[in-house]
């Protein structure tokens, strides 16, 4: 299957004034360059973005909402890999296909680039594909510490691995939004929902946070470290 989305004309010459870094110096250079090639695309909650095995066509950088990505067993069932937030790209490092699916764990708007413009934008611009490099490798990174709580925490120790890491990444912290289903959580975190739900009470009776609607606030980050570790 290959996916297409509605490209709107875009001017070389802001193609152009990308790879000189001139449209904002405020903005790192790979927000610059989804800015002038890309355009905006909303997508509803549980709507598909991507699909394993598509050609990647297409970089997508999440601006409001969160997006899961994911992979399925031959049975069925589903393994999320990874959650994107606000300013993230969904598989930077992806090869001619797609190596996950990606969906829409929230209602969310996302800037649509061509892969082509990016990596053409990349090859003139040294700030911009060190930035490409840099993102790429924070994602390994991720990775690889995911892969690390998966095989080795306990169901406690994962759930405020994945808090602190979220809060990391958040822009309010100690507060996290968490615009997830616990069912994304636990997909993530390999355990069960009701695992998942007894372990954030557990977390809020003992005062280690709080929680309002989707909302987590981080009232012990001390308490919270010494879980993680």
């Amino acid at each position: 299957m290959n996916r297409r989305v509605t490209q709107p004309r875009i001017q070389d010459s802001n193609l152009h004034r990308v790879a000189l870094g001139e449209v904002n110096e405020h903005q790192n250079p790979l927000t610059q360059a989804f800015g002038v090639t890309g355009w905006p695309v909303r997508f509803k909650r549980g709507s598909e973005i991507q699909g394993e095995g598509e050609l990647a066509e297409y970089f997508y950088q999440i601006e409001t909402g969160a997006v899961r990505s994911y992979k399925l067993t031959e049975d069925g069932r589903r393994q999320i890999i990874a959650f994107h937030l606000a300013g993230d790209v969904i598989e930077l490092a992806a090869t001619e296909r797609h190596c996950v699916s990606s969906a829409a764990a929230a209602t969310c708007v996302i800037r649509v680039a061509k892969r082509t413009a990016i990596i053409a934008m990349a090859r003139s611009s040294s700030a911009l594909a060190s930035e490409i490099w840099r993102r790429i490798a924070r994602d390994q990174h991720f990775a690889e510490e995911h892969l690390v709580a998966l095989g080795r925490k306990t169901a406690a120790e994962r759930m405020t691995s994945f808090l602190l890491q979220m809060a990391d990444r958040s822009s309010s912290r100690p507060v996290v939004e968490l615009p997830l289903a616990r069912s994304d959580i636990a997909d993530y975190l390999g355990l069960t929902v009701e695992t998942v739900a007894r372990i954030l009470t557990k977390l809020e009776s003992a005062s280690v946070i709080s929680r309002n609607r989707r909302q987590i606030r981080l009232c012990n980050h001390a308490a919270l470290l010494s879980l993680h570790d």
